[in-house]
């Protein structure tokens, strides 16, 4: 019986996020509606609380949805190690006792990243033979969507992590954005041989290397080549990645801002931007990051969605339809093969690959 068939279990951390509990439930009730019949739903917070709001809402009121108590909450303020280890009873630390278990497939969190990453990576474990878990993201293109990674879940990345990045993203491409053969771009300051740092020259060595039987590289980009549609999927460390994530988060908040102020100025514009109202509302919906609205934390045994803090019910929706396309694509089985023979391929130049990587 295939996973399409089976039930399907996600477990939901409620109470992370800073919109609190109750956006993400109205998150999970929108994706009943989307999800197979054959879907459930378990949510980790505390008892009281949700119960007051599954009550208002007859959509969350059916066997689909269970709630598991959870009296503690990880907050954002919280260290990584200390966030996760110091409150054993937090819906976060719960839902990944669960997903550690066999009772969920997937887990959903918009809560604390770090606590989240610390403690998959405590609990869940690597896959064998990835050495660090990364957090891919799906950005819009001029043409398409394509995917970025790593955007921070390890700053401190060797060549042959970034290596394992290649070959988990082309992985996800291709379950998320429905791509045959996704084409690999290593993130540099410049397409030319030689350009940019040492740890950037031995990856493009390696991929160089595993190009064509495992992924399709296309070479070097740079930051400009990003959002051309160039590559489908954008390789870098996990420092580069996450400057990159909120530098244009905070760019796009920007230039929102500055066409809001500047259609508004008088009447004469107000009346332009009435009559663009359809031409605005297609751009939004082009640059909406709403259908995906979670990052998976590729290179786990297990599946690990993280949504931004401040998401919404639309966010939370297309995060969890996230965790039913790795459910039912059984990605995991994929990955372990290509990072199998990555590694094979790699290992010369890699002096740790011998050592096990959930030591």
């Amino acid at each position: 019986m295939n996973k399409t068939e089976a039930r399907i279990t996600l477990a939901i951390d409620a109470m992370g996020g800073d919109q609190g509990p109750k956006e993400v439930l109205a998150g999970v009730a929108k994706a009943v509606d989307i999800s197979p019949r054959n879907t459930n739903f378990m949510l980790f917070g505390q008892e009281d609380v949700l119960g007051d709001i599954i009550s208002k809402d007859p959509v969350l009121s059916t066997p689909q949805i269970s709630v598991r108590h959870a009296p503690e909450v990880v907050g954002m303020e919280e260290k990584p190690i200390a966030g996760i280890k110091g409150k054993k009873n937090s819906s976060m630390s719960l839902a990944l006792n669960a997903l550690k278990e066999g009772e969920a497939d997937a887990l959903l969190s918009c809560g604390n990243t770090g606590c989240l990453m610390a403690g998959s990576a405590i609990r869940l474990r690597t896959l064998e033979g990835v050495e660090r878990p990364a957090l891919c993201t799906i950005w819009p293109g001029r043409e398409r969507y394509f995917t970025l990674l790593d955007a921070g879940a390890n700053p401190h990345a060797k060549p042959y992590h970034i290596v394992q990045n290649a070959v988990l993203g082309s992985n996800y491409a291709r379950v998320a954005l429905g791509l045959v053969r996704p084409k690999v771009g290593l993130l540099t300051i410049g397409t030319e041989e030689g350009k940019g740092n040492e740890v950037i020259h031995e990856t493009h060595a390696m991929l160089k290397d595993i190009d064509g039987s495992i992924i399709n590289y296309a070479g070097l980009i740079e930051g400009f080549q990003i959002f051309e549609n160039v590559v489908d999927v954008v390789v870098c460390d996990g420092f580069v990645g996450n400057i990159v994530l909120k530098a244009c988060e905070s760019l796009s908040k920007l230039i929102s801002s500055f066409l809001d102020e500047e259609l508004r100025r008088n009447a004469l514009r107000k009346t332009g931007a009435l009559l663009s109202k359809g031409a605005f509302r297609s751009l939004k919906q082009r640059i909406n990051p709403e259908q995906f609205g979670g990052a998976p934390l590729l290179g786990l045994t297990k599946n690990v969605i993280k949504a931004h803090g401040s998401s919404n019910q639309n966010h939370i929706c297309g995060a969890i339809k996230i965790g039913l396309d790795l459910v039912q694509h059984d990605m995991l089985s994929q990955v372990l093969d290509d990072i199998r023979e990555s590694n094979e391929i790699i290992r010369p130049q890699n002096p740790l690959k011998n050592r096990p990587s959930n030591s």
